[in-house]
């Protein structure tokens, strides 16, 4: 091909890299490309789609986008490392932004020294960082909400002439200047799956699913595991298991199963742990105890796993760790019968688990699982219009947070239903706020918290923080349907109604009575003009229940903030 014959234009490019790729691939090979492929399908990629940006190609460990203009480059650029500085990943990218000509191929792929720049700049930026060329710089100055640090002229390597660059400073999104250390190790991940109820009597079944989120929660306080929420896990309840599906599907590099039998005054489990990327099983044992020591088993069980993982690690936090049992066994009995209601999310679901979780506080006054799940209860029967007498729900609901945080005031679970309470019954948004940031920071493996606070934020009119909440959410439990349906009514008070619509057919997928999920959809396709869709959504919302009413959600303080959602709704001709 001769000079004349190339192919040239003007183009922004993005490049990315991620720090210490080599370093992570050999302490961890699988997790580290999990994670990379899981930063580019749920960061990168949305990120280029919102600002109109085209993937040339990725490699191992990085990726080249172009874009149609240099401020559109800079904005996907602070916005990927955003998201990655408020959790959304381990990893750590550097990313270097130019403006320059391009030789373009037959297949589309770039070439030239527009790209070489680019390339070289990302090289040289800090961990976190983002680096532009005085060609960039040139175009959006004053046009971004974001400082610029001059760095001076510099020599790139193979590139002839040095280049001006310019640090991008977006607040905590940018790395401080000097040499950083490489990112932290990734989380080891693991799933443990719905055990086996060996008793023979299906009414025993809520003892061996509430054991197993016992495991989950105990396994979650360990910062340094990656624990999937038992509503993900518990997706692959009563159905045969392959190991790889679960690896396909949840990300995770082990798999806990096993099964539980509970008899004459006994209880048995035994317990599998498994390498879901090899299939080799690198654990099992059994345990059998008097119901009485039922808490002593779990941990017992909890700290055998944690000790097969990662064996001689952390020994003090374990046994710092375990848990004192409560004084009566019939009161844990009671707690796990209240856990099992009160995740149906139906009005008789909600009032069983409130019945149940009150008679485990009398006989444990301590217990703050249980003034937690009351509250929770009572709760829901305000939000979800079930109440028959919504003052003594609001006010029950209340004094049963208030109780939960007065026996624990670090408990993630006290700090956010207290944020809830504070939130949608008394109307404080601000101070619901550092509750459940409070939530956060005491277990961030706790998905339940991210969730809280991603509703409350939803409340308090800050939208995209709480779409950011949400996908913490969903990072931990990825089957996660009611952080879904709250991505969906976040977006339509952004009015992105079709995306709004998409996130909330995905709840919907997941599960396909989910209320919450189908008032989003009702609104966003009204708003939309889509009527008929619009129309049946609300159908499908009336059957799951039949009493809700506009009415019912915006006399709740605080949810006036949704105010496109409440407008869509009436244009789908929910009851007033």
């Amino acid at each position: 091909m001769t000079e004349e014959r190339l192919k040239r234009r003007l183009a922004a490019i993005l490049a990315a890299d991620v720090v210490g790729y080599s370093a992570l691939m050999q302490q961890a090979e699988e997790a580290t490309y999990a994670e990379f492929e899981r930063l580019k399908r749920e960061v990168i990629e949305p990120s280029l789609s919102r600002h109109d940006g085209r993937l040339i190609k990725t490699t191992g460990d990085g990726a080249l986008a172009e874009f149609a203009s240099p401020s559109a480059a800079v904005r996907c650029a602070v916005e990927i490392q955003g998201g990655i500085a408020s959790g959304r990943s381990s990893l750590q990218l550097r990313i270097g932004v130019n403006l320059g000509e391009v030789i373009v191929g037959a297949d589309g792929d770039l070439f030239g020294d527009g790209i070489n720049i680019a390339v070289r700049l990302e090289g040289v930026a800090d961990p976190g960082g983002i680096l532009i060329s005085e060609k960039v710089y040139s175009e959006v100055e004053g046009k971004l909400e974001t400082g610029l640090e001059d760095r001076g002229e510099q020599q790139l390597k193979n590139i002839s002439r040095p280049v001006r660059v310019y640090a991008v400073r977006a607040g905590a999104h940018s790395a401080p200047t000097g040499k950083l250390s490489a990112a932290p190790p990734l989380p080891i991940s693991i799933a443990v799956l719905p055990f086996e109820n060996m008793s023979g009597d299906p009414e025993q079944e809520y003892f061996a699913d509430g054991m197993v989120e016992e495991i989950i929660t105990a396994l979650s306080r360990f910062k340094w595991l990656f624990v999937i929420d038992r509503h993900s896990s518990f997706t692959f309840k009563g159905k045969a298991v392959e190991i790889k599906e679960v690896r396909r599907r949840l990300g995770v590099r082990y798999v806990l199963e096993g099964s539980v039998r509970k008899a004459s005054g006994k209880v048995r489990i035994t317990g599998q742990l498994i390498d879901a990327v090899t299939g080799a099983h690198i654990w099992a044992d059994r345990f059998e105890r008097d119901l009485t020591d039922v808490f002593a088993l779990q941990d017992e069980v909890t700290v055998a796993v944690v000790s097969a993982i990662l064996p001689k690690v952390f020994e003090t936090e374990l046994a710092m760790a375990t848990r004192r049992p409560p004084e009566n066994p019939t009161a844990y009995d009671l707690l796990l019968r209240a856990m099992q209601k009160i995740s149906l999310r139906s009005r008789e679901g909600f009032a069983e688990a409130i019945r149940l979780a009150h008679r485990a506080l009398d006989l444990n006054p301590g217990s703050v699982s249980a003034a937690q799940l009351a509250a929770n209860g009572h709760l829901n029967n305000v939000l979800l219009g079930f109440s028959t007498d919504r003052q003594f729900d609001r006010n029950e609901a209340i004094r049963l947070a208030r109780l939960a945080l007065s026996l624990d005031e670090n408990d993630e679970r006290a700090l956010g239903i207290v944020g809830l309470v504070t939130a949608f019954l008394i109307g404080d948004h601000e101070t619901a706020i550092d509750f459940v940031d409070r939530a956060v920071t005491s277990n961030p493996n706790f998905p339940t918290a991210w969730n809280y606070r991603g509703w409350i934020y939803q409340f308090a009119g800050r939208h995209e923080e709480a779409i950011l909440s949400f996908e913490r959410a969903i990072r931990v439990s990825p089957l996660d349907h009611n952080s879904f349906a709250g991505i969906g009514y976040a977006l339509i008070e952004l009015r992105r109604f079709e995306e709004a619509v998409a996130v909330s057919k995905k709840a919907l997928r997941q599960n396909s009575s989910d209320g919450i999920a189908f008032r989003g959809l009702a609104a966003a396709l009204a708003h939309l003009g889509r009527d008929a869709e619009a129309r049946e959504a609300v159908a499908r919302t009336l059957e799951i229940d039949p009493a809700y009413t506009i009415s019912g959600r915006i006399n709740l303080r605080g949810q006036t903030t949704l105010k496109l959602l409440v407008e869509g709704l009436r244009k789908a001709g929910l009851p007033e």
